[in-house]
């Protein structure tokens, strides 16, 4: 395509320039010369037709003179610039426009036959021999008492008739070239229109399918090929991005498994070549155990990840009351609050609150978020779980009074095994996975859920869910 489309719309100009100067030069000067000849030779047949009605069957009537008909029809000769004849049926010339009246010489027309016309009103030669050019005849008969007297004829010069044709002809010739320089023009626009822009994009694919991802390219223009050539752009930076985000997602999965393994391997090594003392086992051993748990932790993570980015996942929707599995959620950190004297503190819309999605994973992201919250809360702190109802959606909070969250971290933090700078000291067994797995259950479920934090306050995340229709049958 990089080569042979333009090359097909050249030839297709030239093609359509030779076929148009063919058609021109082949059809065009027959048809005409034959159209100036017919519409010549019916104002010519009209005009005998009513010579030979009026001038010259008044001759043949002595009604007028012969000179006064010449006169007459001298006038008339000019005007048309023609020959006009009136001839008798044997051939004998009574008039001619083009030589005095003589009596005394007769002039006859050898062969003369009035039928030459037949299946026509005008005829084309040199007349019987009487011209030395070609020229075109018309004969109109004059009758009287329904009787042939003679024949009107109307002689006109060819040579006026072709000149007439060339100079349309010029006309024509001058129409094809303005059209074809048309096309040009048309070609020209195309090329910037549509071809450069689509060698661009052609290029820019070439560069894709290389794996040059981060090729950019731009195409001025606010058609369809212009918001192909957006779309197309859009999609290699997404790709660009998704490959990008696939490194630094295996990077960050090796560094993760790399430092419990290193810290694992390390521990072990001591204790085999007897750096670690056996009375100190119990100490070191336990901090495998640590180790191993956290690389449990991240594998069951980055599992739960895949399940939920699975296309098609199915989730169990129930009608469930939302109070009670987070009253439950809350309670699995009871040791955890009572080390830090953290209280969770909950606001519930009612005693029972229904709604309708799958327990088991809106129960997965109360623990993440409750986890989260405790990890990153002061000591002697507060936790509230607030709920509230509106237009048949229940709203989730769950707010601390921790660190929080920088501002232009707030937007990163759904991202897989990111960690803010302010988190890195006290998440040290976190894998980053957890907000990644609440986003996506939650968006699984067609919600949302967003982020309210200021650094040294705090951070409030709240989700909805949609109420379930229990809730009006309770009522």
């Amino acid at each position: 395509m990089k080569k042979t489309l333009y090359l097909k719309f050249v030839l297709a100009y030239f093609i359509f320039g030779v076929f148009g100067f063919i058609i021109v030069t082949t059809f065009v000067p027959s048809m005409t010369r034959e159209h100036l000849i017919r519409e010549k030779a019916e104002s010519l047949y009209y005009e005998a037709t009513l010579i030979g009605n009026t001038y010259a069957s008044g001759l043949y009537t002595n009604e007028t003179s012969l000179e006064t008909v010449k006169t007459q029809l001298d006038s008339l000769a000019v005007y048309l610039n023609s020959v006009i004849r009136i001839i008798n049926p044997s051939g004998r010339l009574v008039l001619d426009t083009n030589t005095p009246i003589d009596v005394e010489n007769v002039v006859v027309i050898e062969n003369f036959d009035p039928t030459i016309t037949s299946g026509s009103y005008y005829t084309i030669g040199d007349f019987f021999g009487s011209f030395n050019t070609d020229v075109l005849t018309v004969l109109a008969p004059i009758t009287s008492n329904y009787m042939v007297k003679g024949y009107v004829a109307i002689h006109c010069d060819m040579q006026d008739i072709e000149e007439s044709c060339n100079s349309l002809l010029n006309i024509s010739y001058i129409t094809l070239v303005i059209l074809f320089l048309l096309s040009l023009i048309i070609l020209i626009f195309f090329t910037e229109i549509v071809y450069i822009p689509l060698r661009k994009i052609t290029h820019a694919t070439e560069q894709y399918a290389a794996g040059n991802m981060h090729y950019e390219f731009q195409v001025d223009s606010e058609d369809e090929i212009g918001y192909l050539a957006a779309c197309l752009n859009y999609m290699a930076s997404e790709i660009a991005r998704s490959e990008d985000d696939q490194k630094k997602f295996v990077a960050n999965v090796s560094h993760d498994f790399r430092s419990p393994l290193t810290s694992i391997r390390g521990y072990l090594e001591a204790m085999k070549d007897g750096t670690i003392s056996p009375d100190m086992y119990d100490k070191y051993l336990t901090i495998v155990l640590n180790e191993t748990e956290r690389l449990t932790k991240l594998t069951n993570s980055l599992l739960t990840l895949n399940n939920l980015n699975t296309k098609g996942m199915l989730l169990d929707r129930t009608d469930f009351d939302i109070n009670q599995v987070i009253r439950s959620t809350a309670a699995s950190f009871e040791g955890t609050c009572r080390r830090k004297n953290i209280a969770i503190e909950m606001v519930l819309t009612g005693d029972i609150m229904y709604v309708n999605a799958d327990m088991g994973k809106i129960q997965q992201v109360l623990y993440n978020l409750l986890d989260n919250a405790i990890k990153f809360s002061h000591q002697n702190s507060i936790i509230k779980i607030e709920t509230a109802e509106k237009k048949n959606k229940l709203f989730v909070s769950v707010k601390d009074t921790g660190i929080g969250i920088p501002k232009e971290d707030l937007k990163l933090i759904w991202d897989r095994f990111y960690k803010s700078d302010l988190s890195r000291g006290k998440d040290k067994k976190g894998t980053g996975l957890g907000l990644s797995i609440v986003k996506e259950i939650i968006n699984a479920h067609g919600e949302h859920i967003n982020v309210i934090s200021t650094p040294g306050e705090g951070s409030e995340f709240i989700f909805s869910l949609p109420n379930s229709s229990k809730n009006d049958e309770e009522d």
